[in-house]
């Protein structure tokens, strides 16, 4: 399985070489927000006890003028959002799905309604939070085939 904070951890010790080392990354760091930045911090998240934060990144990859963790994160993005949603076919089905949704929802409502049980009402509380999350899909989907992405 991939693993996102190695292969992070990698992409920026590579970028810390480039930039000379603990010391040239500290620099470029405390030039880019003005704070004091230890060669040993620096040293302690090349290394893995420490994490880079995103300030670090930022300043490293401005620093250099590339930006490959930057490209990275927004491919993560693309590829784990809603994918677009462009023929009419694909949004019935998104209708589809809402319907059966709602529908499963009204009838554990229905059903928590008649039986006074906690169980019931649990059931029903998961149901229409699946119905919302139904909704919720399409929303994305219609404003991501819209061009407006996420509200």
């Amino acid at each position: 399985m991939f693993d996102l904070r190695a292969t992070l951890r990698m992409q920026v010790r590579a970028l810390t070489e480039r930039l000379g080392g603990v010391h040239g990354t500290a620099a470029a760091i405390e030039a880019r927000w003005g704070d004091a930045v230890s060669p040993g911090t620096v040293s302690r998240k090349r290394e893995g006890s420490l994490d880079f934060t995103v300030a670090d990144v930022v300043a490293i990859e401005d620093a250099l003028g590339v930006y490959p963790v930057t490209r990275m994160l927004a491919r993560r993005m693309t590829e784990t959002a809603v994918s677009a949603v462009t023929s009419a076919a694909e949004l019935a089905l998104q209708a589809g799905e809402i319907a059966r949704e709602a529908g499963e929802a009204v009838a554990a409502l229905v059903r928590a309604s008649q039986s006074m049980k906690a169980h019931d009402d649990a059931a029903a509380l998961k149901e229409i939070d699946e119905a919302i999350e139904a909704l919720r899909k399409a929303r994305i989907a219609l404003q991501t085939r819209m061009g407006g992405g996420q509200p």
